[in-house]
């Protein structure tokens, strides 16, 4: 059985993430062979890193999409999230369409032409996968789709992370950390609007944001009008950010909307408290105050920050549940089956 991967962006992030580790899950499965395809872009370098085949795109359309397909001659399309998901759909001929949406985006909760388009897809796929709860209730359609989808949470694998997080010799000492795109959905300005207000609390705090995207020109330029030049450093796109996490005491996440994020996850079997506004998937990872904390208030996310890095006792408390509910619910094992019964059952219905 071969499996092609259909992603809309052309660099690496938590979707990107989540695919190359099914990828890895199955690369010694002599039953099924797997690979990528995107727009090519900065994507390349973090596949041929990992040891991934990649089918490149120009960009995402439907005649460069059946460019791949004649290439890889896939059994299953695996399309993720709703764009991918709508021109695999149009390029697929028989081949059999499995969906898979890793946010609850607030542009398809109501009748747009997002959310109607991906209509079109989901009639299309034999399967739909939604990364949370929240995701699948949040499209406005779901209801349609009740027979066909399922919850899937992200897993991760927490051995490989931390032998991966352990190639890195550095050593890090940022108190907080932002890991993810700097794009709309995360709402990074208010990552900085925090890191202000924990700055009056705590004058010597130093934080690092980590990603790209297309709002750094308007975050480097808040850094300056804020006060935060001394205090917080742009990394930008880092291949492998997990010893920079591990170093941090906390990290801060300001999302609009999210699925399972996987830098959280990585965050939690790294032991590092999360503080976060309460967003979708973060409220399925993070019990308040047992291993993070979450508020929607910047004033209360600062304090929050602020307990953390003076008290090393509630620190090590929230780490130690990280770690546990990190364990706990990363079973990569029962996500790989589940996936694998998937393709097996919709080349089964003919």
């Amino acid at each position: 059985m071969k499996v092609l991967h259909v992603l809309a962006l052309n660099r690496f992030s938590g979707a990107e993430n989540v695919v190359c580790q099914i990828i890895k899950m199955f690369e010694k499965d002599e039953d099924i062979e797997m690979a990528y395809c995107s727009p090519d872009g900065e994507i390349r370098e973090a596949l041929k890193e990992r040891g991934i085949p990649f089918y490149p795109l120009k960009n995402l359309t439907k005649k460069e999409l059946k460019k791949a397909i004649d290439a890889f001659q896939p059994d299953v399309l695996h399309a993720h999230d709703m764009r991918a998901s709508f021109v695999a759909a149009r390029a697929k001929g028989k081949r059999r369409l499995i969906s898979h949406v890793h946010n609850n985006a607030y542009d398809s909760r109501g009748i747009s032409l997002k959310s109607v388009a991906y209509l079109w897809a989901a009639i299309r796929a034999k399967h739909i996968f939604w990364v949370s709860d929240s995701a699948y209730r949040g499209y406005c359609f779901h209801n349609l789709f009740k027979k066909k989808s399922s919850v899937l949470y992200n897993v991760i694998d927490v051995d490989a992370t931390y032998e991966k997080m352990r190639t890195d010799k550095r050593e890090y000492d940022y108190d907080v950390v932002y890991l993810g795109r700097l794009s709309y959905e995360k709402n990074p300005q208010r990552v900085l609007s925090v890191l202000q207000k924990v700055k009056e609390k705590k004058a010597d705090v130093k934080a690092a944001i980590i990603g790209s995207g297309d709002l750094e020109d308007e975050l480097l330029k808040l850094r300056e009008e804020w006060g935060l030049a001394d205090h917080l450093e742009f990394l930008g796109f880092q291949s492998n950010p997990l010893k920079i996490l591990h170093d941090a005491k906390v990290m801060l996440m300001t999302s609009r909307w999210e699925g399972t994020p996987m830098c959280a996850l990585e965050a939690m079997a790294l032991g590092v408290p999360i503080v976060s506004t309460p967003t979708d998937g973060l409220k399925e990872l993070i019990q308040d105050g047992e291993n993070g904390f979450l508020s929607d208030d910047d004033e209360v996310l600062a304090e929050r920050i602020e307990e953390i890095l003076n008290d090393s006792t509630l620190r090590d408390r929230l780490a130690m549940q990280a770690v546990q509910r990190a364990k706990a619910i990363n079973d990569v094992q029962t996500y790989g089956k589940i996936l694998k019964k998937a393709y097996e059952g919709v080349l089964e219905e003919g």
